[in-house]
């Protein structure tokens, strides 16, 4: 059980380091766009939605292929499970909000950073 706790907390380590690398990298790519936004007259806070809402989307798409994935393996693997279903609803969940949870903050970090450039 603590290599399971382990493997899951290197899981949800790594899945927040690749979430902010890629949200960074397009933020920083998108520096001259988010740059002319703010200086025609853009709001801080609409630079920030923006920013959130593209991490947003690939949350979802993830948190979906994750969910569709654990489902079609969880029979594959239901013999190494033990005392739990391969398809419990409460496991799910709580690993689907806590990975959004996760990826949220680590969308917030680049948002914030892409928000606070002076005019």
């Amino acid at each position: 059980m603590r290599l399971l706790i382990g493997f899951s907390t290197i899981a949800c380590v790594l899945s927040l380091v690749g979430i902010y690398g890629v949200l960074s990298l397009s933020v920083g790519a998108r520096t001259r766009e988010l740059a002319i936004r703010l200086a025609v007259g853009a709001q801080r806070s609409s630079i920030l939605r923006l920013v959130i809402r593209e991490g947003l989307r690939l949350i979802v798409i993830g948190l979906a292929l994750g969910l569709s994935v654990a489902l079609a393996l969880g029979r594959i693997l239901k013999s190494f499970l033990f005392g739990v279903e391969s398809t419990d609803a409460v496991t799910l969940l709580a690993m689907a909000l806590l990975s959004r949870a996760v990826a949220l903050l680590a969308c917030w970090l680049p948002a914030v950073r892409a928000s606070r450039w002076t005019r």
